[in-house]
Order: structure tokens, then C-alpha cells, then sequence
């Protein structure tokens, strides 16, 4: 069903290694210009935190210093890559209307790569 979903959105996507740098750019034909920085952003972020970037904005009001680090977005679309249960990259997707929608279209990715 996400499938579907995420082929109807107008996002671009970003996967990049452990160490936040880009291994790979893609944009939907009809995507916004803003959405390959907000997912190379998205992406960077959750490589960095090992984390979902929608968990990294749950606890943004606690800790808001996390939106003054370089290079984060702290919004939701990023999806750490784990193989063996190590952080080895992240994937982040922006342009969707919802930043939940951009996270599953994200970690749907990975799973269709990886084959879990």
C-alpha cells in the first residue's frame, strides 16, 4: 500500500553513507527544488543520530539545541540504513506533504534494497 503511495509523491531522495556523505540523489520529475537539500538534510541527520529523524524531533523540545547542529534538519523523512545491526548510512526523502509520509517512503526503500 505505501507503495503506491510513494509513487505518487513528488519527493526527491538521498542516500548517504555512515559518515553523511552522498552516495546517491534522486528527484521526481515534478519535485520542488527544496526537496533535495531537505532530503540530503534528512539523511545527514539520521546517519548522524543513528536514528529516525521523526524520533529526533520528538525530543526537540527537550533538547533544542539539536536544530543549531550543522548540516541537521530535524524533521521527519530520515531512516538510519542498518545491516547486521550497524548504522552503515541513512536514506532521507522530502517533498511529500507530510514528513511521515517522506519516512515511510524511506524506510520502504531500504527494505525493498535490502530484502527484509
Amino acid at each position: 500500500m505505501s507503495r503506491t503511495l510513494c509513487d505518487k509523491q513528488m519527493c526527491a531522495a538521498t542516500v548517504v553513507d555512515r559518515s553523511g556523505v552522498v552516495l546517491a540523489m534522486a528527484r521526481s520529475e515534478n519535485a520542488g527544488p527544496h526537496t533535495l537539500g531537505a532530503s540530503q538534510g534528512k539523511a545527514f541527520t539520521s546517519a548522524s543520530a543513528r536514528n529516525l529523524t521523526s524520533t529526533i524531533a520528538k525530543g526537540l523540545e527537550a533538547n533544542p539545541g539539536l536544530a543549531d547542529i550543522p548540516g541537521y534538519l530535524v524533521l521527519a523523512g530520515g531512516a538510519p540504513i542498518r545491516v547486521g545491526g550497524a548504522v552503515v548510512g541513512a536514506v532521507g526523502v522530502g517533498g511529500a506533504p507530510s514528513g511521515l509520509i517522506d519516512e515511510t517512503c524511506g524506510t520502504d526503500a531500504v527494505t525493498t534494497v535490502l530484502g527484509k
